[in-house]
């Protein structure tokens, strides 16, 4: 049948209308809500799998202490992964960073002594179960977020309020397989890619006297083309980051020095060739900044440059397994090190030499 001929010229015309403008209404009056049903089961997905990797970071964090003491401390464990930390006030900036490292190192250390107080908890092995909270700590923290604004802007039907979500949640994901592929690594006290610094430190440190300047720290002195170099890591191989900061502060307070030179991992840019090499100024090492701002302060009080090396890695690179392409880019690192002690002091001066991460199967 002719459907033209059926309605007639205008009823055709009218009809083409209708198939054009309904659309149109319905995007106008239900188009938020339409988006927000499509994006919603979308993010539902990337919710439930992070959901699933934080209570694969919690037993793998019970298990773990389970395996060296034979008891199960799953409530105790718990209480310390939804523990937090809750930042100064920063009205009065004044002092701000002070009181923030004073508020990171009081949980660190309780956290700590709690999980030192568990029988057959001690040494290496609290070191490994304290990095397996924090790894299971920083998942549930992410989850909780997402969740939340997740079911807020669900239960408002509010799809502005999902967008920033939308486009964070990708990173979010990364950072949380990143975490997941890691824990492996960390469970068994092997290198992980944000060890290049240390490793690169603990080559140029081997048949040296070593002293422990700080806690969970190593120190020692060494020449390099007539310049005196003080080499500085966390203490290894247990995985822990050391405390750099009191360490350099130090030895800023026991001699001069004239340069520093940090060695750190730092992530690569996406097209970004891994294990590629950099080098520049500052001070490379990552965290809250506390740490951070007291290497700077004594840098700049002593009028010291600041250089920093830097290898390049994905966040899964960093937290993972240390490939063969960044384990074999230390030897490169450690020429780059050698040079910049030589372009930034004199003979007879005093660098030193910091290597920024984590020191996991690293050997002091």
């Amino acid at each position: 049948m002719d459907l033209g001929a059926w309605l007639g010229p205008d009823d055709g015309d009218t009809l083409l209308m209708l198939v054009w403008i309904l659309p149109l209404v319905l995007f106008v009056f239900y188009g938020q809500r339409i988006q927000l049903h499509i994006t919603s089961g979308e993010i539902q997905k990337s919710i439930k799998e992070l959901d699933a990797i934080r209570s694969e970071a919690r037993a793998a964090l019970s298990g773990y202490v389970k395996s060296c003491t034979g008891r199960d401390e799953s409530a105790a464990l718990d209480a310390h992964i939804s523990g937090f930390a809750i930042m100064p006030v920063g009205i009065d900036p004044a002092g701000l960073v002070g009181k923030m490292r004073h508020v990171l190192r009081s949980r660190e250390s309780a956290t700590r002594r709690s999980i030192e107080s568990i029988p057959g908890m001690g040494g290496p092995e609290s070191e490994r179960a304290q990095t397996l909270l924090e790894a299971a700590s920083a998942l549930r923290s992410a989850y909780m977020a997402v969740n939340h604004m997740f079911l807020t802007a669900k239960k408002q039907r509010n799809y502005p309020l999902i967008l920033p979500l939308q486009m964070a949640l990708p990173t979010v994901m990364e950072e949380a397989r990143a975490l997941r592929a890691g824990i492996p690594a960390f469970r068994r006290g092997q290198p992980v890619g944000d060890g290049i610094g240390p490793l690169v430190v603990a080559g140029m440190m081997r048949g040296l006297e070593k002293t422990e300047p700080a806690p969970r720290t190593s120190m020692a002195s060494t020449e390099i083309g007539g310049r005196r170099v003080v080499l500085v890591k966390a203490r290894g191989p247990s995985p822990t980051v050391g405390m750099l900061d009191d360490a350099v502060a130090a030895v800023f307070e026991s001699r001069r020095v004239d340069a520093v030179v940090t060695v750190d991992a730092a992530l690569r840019y996406e097209g970004q060739e891994s294990a590629e090499i950099e080098q520049g100024f500052g001070v490379a090492m990552g965290g809250a900044g506390t740490e951070r701002f007291a290497i700077e302060e004594a840098a700049a009080r002593a009028g010291a440059p600041v250089r920093a090396i830097i290898v390049r890695q994905s966040v899964k690179e960093a937290l993972t397994l240390m490939t063969r392409q960044i384990a074999e880019s230390a030897g490169e690192v450690r020429e780059r090190v050698e040079r910049a002690v030589a372009e930034s002091a004199g003979p007879g001066q005093t660098v030193l030499v910091v290597g920024v991460g984590n020191t996991s199967g690293v050997p002091q």
